[in-house]
């Protein structure tokens, strides 16, 4: 890869301002020189000039989407400390396997225990494969109950996949339960349950359905648990169009 493909491949990055302080300085001094990435730039900035979506425009507060990635990782530190702890943390799984195989019931324990941690790290690397591939960015505020929150959806139109992330939104009261909804052609489609926890984002890795025809959209709603029919019933929370 030569310095201009870094270029290339970064300018989404650097219109969704998630580049390092470092690397946004040098990728606004060289689009000064480089025709090609100015151009680039401004076509994606021109998809992106939709957002948020019938709202007036509002420019992200600074950091705001830095701050959303780096809690979804759980991780504060550079991009390339994320894979300390899931490394870290499979090496004393297996270690402790090592120490306790001669007790079955113990060892049956341990194996479970990295099964679980190996589905998360493949996890992970899959959701920052989707997000780092990610054509377009997609985002909604919500107010609730006095807690600030929100809906943001990294869309991956190559596999054809979202991260959904679901952000500072208290627990669903008793009885009640967040559904995601795609919203498509032929109507609404049930997309999965978000169990809120506090102080911690809930993050999901969707395909789109099969049926309900082309996706054109998504919502947030606050559903009776009870309720299982294929449309919506509950309080919409939150509301956005491709």
């Amino acid at each position: 890869m030569t310095a201009h493909d870094w270029y290339v491949e970064h300018c989404v990055d650097f219109v969704t301002r998630t580049l390092d302080s470092g690397d946004e300085t040098s990728f606004a001094d060289h689009l000064r020189r480089c025709e090609e990435c100015k151009a680039a730039v401004q076509s994606i900035e021109r998809d992106f000039a939709w957002l948020p979506m019938g709202a007036p425009p509002v420019r992200p507060r600074p950091g705001f989407r830095r701050q959303i990635l780096r809690d979804v990782l759980g991780d504060r530190q550079p991009a390339w400390r994320r894979w300390i702890v899931p490394i870290a943390l499979a090496a004393s799984v297996l270690i402790a396997f090592g120490l306790y195989v001669s007790e079955r019931r113990e060892s049956d324990r341990i194996a479970r225990a990295l099964s679980t941690r190996t589905g998360e790290l493949m996890a992970l690397r899959d959701s920052l494969s989707v997000m780092r591939q990610a054509a377009r960015v997609l985002q909604a505020s919500i107010s609730m109950n006095g807690h600030e929150g929100g809906l943001l959806i990294f869309a991956d139109d190559v596999s054809h996949r979202w991260n959904v992330v679901v952000h500072g939104l208290p627990p669903a009261p008793p009885g009640e339960t967040y559904q995601f909804w795609f919203i498509c052609s032929d109507g609404m489609v049930r997309g999965a349950t978000v169990t809120s926890e506090p102080g911690r984002p809930v993050f999901l890795t969707l395909g789109m359905p099969a049926e309900g025809g082309t996706v054109i959209g998504a919502a947030l709603t606050m559903e009776p648990k009870s309720n299982r029919s294929p449309e919506p019933r509950g309080k919409e929370l939150a509301h956005m169009l491709l």
